[in-house]
C-alpha cells in the first residue's frame, strides 16, 4: 500500500531504527551537512534535524542514503522487480480476436488507474501565504564553503509546455538569493529548460510551482529520466500502485501534489538570467558560476508542521548515489528491450551517473561491442556517458574488482579503445568546451579471428568441477 506522504515515511523509517533525531540545536549553514557526509559515508541512518537554528520548521535528510531504504521507499523487496513489471505494461499486445482483446481489458484499466487525480484542496494549503511570502522560515541548508549561498536541493519543480500544456516534473537546484527570489539550475539537456526556452521565445514568462516534501516513490519519479512528454506523476502512480493526488495552485495554472510538505509558486521571466553558483556537486567538485534563470515566489502554501526534505551531494558515495542505483536497476529492462544482448549493466557509484558505464554483453559478431557502445550514446540520458566498457557475458560486472582485472588482461589500447567527440553532461569539468567533448569506449570482450585477432586467446584459470565439489563437501573435515 502506497505511503500516504512523507511523514508516513519517517515513521516507517523510525520504527525500523533506520532514522536517528537530533534534538539539539543544530546550524543549516554546513553544520548539518557534516554531520549528514559523515553519517552517510559511515552507512548511516537518515537524519531527522528537530531544531534547525534559525526556523521553526524541522529538516530530514538522508531519506534514501541505502539500498534498503530504497527499497523501503519503493515498497519492492528488489529493485529489480519494478523494471520487469514496467516492461508487462509496456510490451505490444496485439489482439487477434474478442477473447485477446477481453483480457487485455484489465491491463487497460490498471494503466487508467496510475493517472493523476484531481483533488481541491490538501494538507499542502493548511497555509496559504500571499502577502510577503518569504524563504526564511524553511531551514534551507549551506552545504560545503565555496557554495555561492543556501540551496534548495530536493525540490520537485513542475512546469508546462508552452505550446502543448503537457506537465514536466524535474528535480533541479535552486539557490536562493532572497526571501522570494531562486535560481532555477535548468539544465539545457533538460525539459524544464526546452519549456522556459519556448516561453522565451513566445515572450512570455513561465509558470513554474515547486513542491517539497512527498511520498518516496513521487520525489524519486522528479529524478526519473523519463523521455520527453512522459508525465512523471504518471510513474509515480505506477510505482505507488496508486494515483498522486494533485491540486491547483493558488496563482498559477499549474498543480501540485496536494500531500506535499511545502509549495512555491512563481514564475520565470524571459530573458532574465542571474549568476548561479558555484555548488559543491554531485561529482565531488565544485560547479562553476554560471547564468540561469530567476524564480520568483507569488505564493508559498504549506503543512502547519512542515517537514523541509533536503538532500546533500558532494564527494561519494552520498545519497544520490542510492537513487541513481535504484535508476540504474528500474530502467535496465527498458534499455535491454532497445538492446537485448545487454546482459547487465553497472553505473558505479565512482564515476557519478555520467563519467562511467559498464556493460555485459552476449557478443554475437565481430565489432558488437562496438555496436552496443555506439546505439547507447545514441539512447536518451546514456548519450551523456563519457566512457563505456563493454565485457563479456559471463563477467561479474558488479564486482569492479574483476572489471579491473579483465581490462587489465583483455584489452590492447591500440585496437580496443575508440576516441569520439559528443555532447557531455552539463557539470563534465574536464571538458575543455562546456556539455561538449571527446568520449571513450573500451572492448574488454575476448577477441575473434573474425575480429583479426590471430594468436591464440588463452583460456581463463578454473578448478575442475568435480574438486570445486569434493573439497566444499570436505571443507568441515578439513578444519576449517
Amino acid at each position: 500500500m502506497a505511503y500516504k506522504d512523507l511523514r508516513e515515511f519517517i515513521r516507517v523509517l523510525e520504527d525500523r531504527g533506520l532514522l536517528k533525531r537530533i534534538s539539539v540545536e543544530v546550524d543549516p549553514v554546513l553544520e548539518i551537512a557534516e554531520i549528514n557526509d559523515r553519517i552517510v559515508k559511515s552507512g548511516g541512518p537518515a537524519l531527522l534535524f528537530e531544531r534547525p537554528r534559525g526556523s521553526r520548521f524541522p529538516c530530514v535528510v538522508n531519506l534514501f542514503g541505502s539500498f534498503e531504504r530504497m527499497r523501503l521507499a519503493l515498497e519492492v523487496d528488489d529493485l529489480d522487480q519494478i523494471g520487469q513489471r514496467m516492461l508487462e505494461f509496456l510490451e505490444p499486445e496485439i489482439p487477434t480476436n474478442i477473447i485477446e482483446k477481453l483480457k487485455m481489458l484489465p491491463k487497460l484499466k490498471r494503466i487508467s488507474d496510475f493517472l493523476p487525480r484531481y483533488v481541491k484542496s490538501g494538507p499542502c494549503k493548511e497555509v496559504i501565504i500571499k502577502d510577503n511570502p518569504s524563504l526564511d522560515i524553511f531551514p534551507i541548508l549551506k552545504t560545503w564553503p565555496l557554495d555561492g549561498g543556501r540551496f534548495i536541493t530536493l525540490p520537485m519543480v513542475f512546469t508546462k509546455d508552452p505550446e502543448t500544456g503537457i506537465r514536466n516534473c524535474g528535480m533541479y537546484r535552486m539557490q536562493v538569493y532572497d526571501e522570494r527570489t531562486t535560481g532555477m539550475h535548468w539544465h539545457m539537456h533538460k525539459d524544464g529548460a526546452r519549456h522556459y526556452r519556448k516561453a522565451e521565445a513566445m515572450g512570455q514568462r513561465l509558470e513554474v510551482a515547486v513542491a517539497i516534501g512527498s511520498d518516496p516513490a513521487t520525489i524519486y519519479s522528479a529524478t526519473a529520466p523519463l523521455p520527453e512528454g512522459i508525465d512523471e506523476m504518471l510513474l509515480a502512480g505506477f510505482l505507488r500502485q496508486e494515483p498522486v493526488e494533485l491540486v491547483k495552485c493558488e496563482t498559477v495554472d499549474l498543480e501540485v501534489p496536494a500531500n506535499a510538505e511545502i509549495v512555491l509558486e512563481g514564475y520565470c521571466e524571459p530573458f532574465i538570467r542571474r549568476i548561479e553558483g558555484p555548488f559543491g556537486d554531485h561529482t565531488g567538485y565544485y560547479s562553476l558560476q554560471d547564468e540561469f534563470p530567476v524564480f520568483h515566489i507569488t505564493c508559498i502554501t504549506h503543512r502547519k508542521d512542515a517537514i523541509y526534505p533536503a538532500t546533500i551531494v558532494g564527494k561519494p558515495p552520498m545519497e544520490d548515489c542510492f537513487i541513481a542505483k535504484a535508476t540504474e536497476r528500474i530502467f535496465l529492462p527498458l534499455i535491454k528491450k532497445q538492446l537485448p544482448e545487454i546482459v547487465d549493466m553497472n553505473l558505479p557509484i565512482e564515476g557519478v551517473f555520467h563519467n562511467i558505464a559498464i556493460v555485459s554483453i552476449n557478443k554475437q559478431y565481430p565489432g558488437h561491442a562496438r555496436k552496443v557502445m555506439y546505439a547507447l550514446w545514441g539512447m536518451g540520458q546514456m548519450s551523456f556517458t563519457k566512457i563505456i566498457i563493454v565485457m563479456d557475458k559471463d563477467v561479474n560486472i558488479q564486482d569492479l574488482s574483476e572489471v579491473l582485472w579483465r581490462i587489465g588482461n583483455n584489452v590492447d589500447p591500440k585496437r580496443d579503445v575508440v576516441i569520439l567527440e559528443g555532447p557531455l553532461d552539463v557539470l563534465e569539468h574536464a571538458s575543455p568546451l562546456p556539455a561538449y567533448g571527446g568520449k571513450m569506449g573500451i572492448d574488454a570482450t575476448k577477441k575473434w579471428p573474425s575480429e583479426g585477432f590471430t594468436r591464440p586467446w588463452p583460456p581463463e584459470i578454473k578448478m575442475s568441477p568435480e574438486i570445486v565439489e569434493l573439497v566444499t563437501q570436505r571443507w568441515k573435515e578439513y578444519g576449517f
